[in-house]
């Protein structure tokens, strides 16, 4: 699918935003139709309007509670379920870059194995708006959707080498990709070590778009699918390991962003993505196993199931070689995080207050809700093991998204600043905006706050 406005015209209806227990607009001539139909005002609240001679004449749309707006304010995805035609705001909202992305977002159908009908309601950009920027921000989350939602069997490393390419090629970036036993020769041991067991080869893909200004590097987890490795997860928690890859997925839509938006100019941006899939064979890694990383570091596997800070902590060495103004970390990494805060709110981690202030002030101003939590450095003992220099999973449990962040924190220094966000990638229920499935986290917040946080 292609995020798009419908163009201006006279034939388009009108839709009256009304909040809750607020008066009808005079200029829609309803009469006593909404009240008869029982229409308040509540949030995505829709109520037609007939003509004279029965046909449409517009519809109310209810925007809620103004004062207890959150991501709802994205609300206006529900009047994608408005009938066939094209509409167009008749009054002036609070923020009309984010109702028409809201309208964008909840337009979102995955169509690749089974035909949905997709919303024939369309929308004429609002007053106001920047078009082109709400349809660049709204079809890199398209593309992140897209990807969490094919399965492995369609979206194993091998293809998501080739969308990355695809990404690369439209963007006009360069890209490089190390794979297989090339990866021992070029030092990504561990990257190899959680791939190797998989029929589709483990490769690290790297891109780069712009040769001047500050750097920024991204990091995306591409786990492709994740059996937990020789200690095996159970059915319950497998079934949804397509996307394990919901880092990988949401940096190369945040890279779409970036470039859609002309973010990136004057920008250097590089992205990292190793991709694996964490299989089982007689050559899989083992638990107990050390494993020698990139930076030199030794870790003992105490959980193979714990493999995606692995494979980021080699990516992770190579981006801090370069000693970028700032790193950004993007997994689907603890269930841990998933205990602490749900699905719906992805904590991020960061040692320096500004960046971390402007991220958490971005994420609320455009509904793409994080948490800042801390690395908490008496933790640290928690990482490090008798026999090895770090636990890539230490036992009891506790505090598992905050040890997991600590040991990625190992393999980042060298890096201007570091940001970790530990992602869900996963809707488990449809909400406005959020059709049931693979969503994005995070780069809508990273991209309204890189005017701050990286100048």
């Amino acid at each position: 699918m292609t995020p798009e406005f419908a163009p201006p015209s006279d034939k388009a209806l009108p839709i009256w935003p009304v909040a809750q227990g607020a008066p009808i607009p005079a200029q829609a001539s309803a009469g006593t139709w909404p009240a008869a139909t029982g229409f308040t005002g509540r949030r995505g609240e829709i109520c037609l309007l007939p003509d004279a001679q029965g046909g449409l004449a517009g519809a109310l749309f209810g925007l809620g509670d103004p004062a207890q707006a959150t991501r709802e304010r994205l609300g206006f995805a529900r009047a994608a379920a408005l009938p066939e035609g094209d509409w167009y705001l008749a009054a002036p909202v609070p923020d009309p870059d984010q109702a028409a992305l809201g309208w964008l977002l909840g337009q979102y159908r995955f169509t690749r194995y089974k035909t949905a009908p997709a919303p024939k309601a369309r929308l004429v950009c609002p007053e106001g708006a920047d078009a082109a920027r709400i349809q660049a921000i709204a079809a890199g989350e398209y593309l992140t959707r897209d990807l969490i939602n094919t399965p492995a069997s369609d979206m194993g490393p091998d293809q998501l080498e080739a969308a990355a390419r695809d990404l690369a090629q439209a963007v006009g970036a360069e890209i490089t990709v190390t794979s297989g036993e090339d990866l021992l020769a070029a030092n990504f041991p561990m990257i190899h070590a959680v791939g190797r067991a998989a029929q589709q080869a483990p490769r690290l893909i790297d891109i780069r778009l712009g040769t001047e200004g500050p750097a920024l590097t991204i990091i995306g987890k591409g786990v492709c699918f994740d059996t937990g490795g020789l200690d095996i997860k159970p059915p319950s928690s497998m079934g949804l390991m397509k996307k394990d890859m919901g880092g990988a997925a949401t940096a190369l839509g945040l890279l779409k962003m970036l470039a859609g938006t002309g973010a990136a100019q004057g920008r250097r941006i590089r992205l990292l993505i190793p991709a694996v899939e964490n299989a089982i064979a007689g050559n899989a890694f083992r638990p107990g196993d050390v494993l020698t990383s990139r930076k030199g570091l030794t870790v003992e596997v105490n959980n193979t199931d714990a493999e995606g800070r692995l494979v980021l902590a080699d990516a992770l060495a190579l981006a801090a070689e370069e000693n970028p103004d700032l790193m950004i970390s993007l997994a689907t990494l603890t269930g841990a995080a998933r205990v602490a805060l749900g699905p719906d709110l992805p904590p991020f981690y960061c040692d320096d207050d500004r960046t971390a202030q402007a991220l958490s002030d971005s994420a609320m101003a455009v509904a793409d809700p994080l948490w800042r939590m801390p690395f908490w450095d008496p933790y640290e003992a928690m990482i490090e093991p008798a026999i090895a220099d770090l636990d890539n999973a230490p036992p009891g449990g506790m505090a598992g998204s905050i040890t997991a962040a600590l040991f990625l924190r190992r393999f980042a220094e060298g890096a201007g600043r570091y940001v970790h966000l530990d992602i869900y990638g996963w809707q488990p229920a449809a909400a406005p905006c959020r059709p049931k499935g693979g969503v994005g986290q995070g780069a809508r917040a990273i991209l309204h706050a890189l005017p701050r946080i990286l100048p």
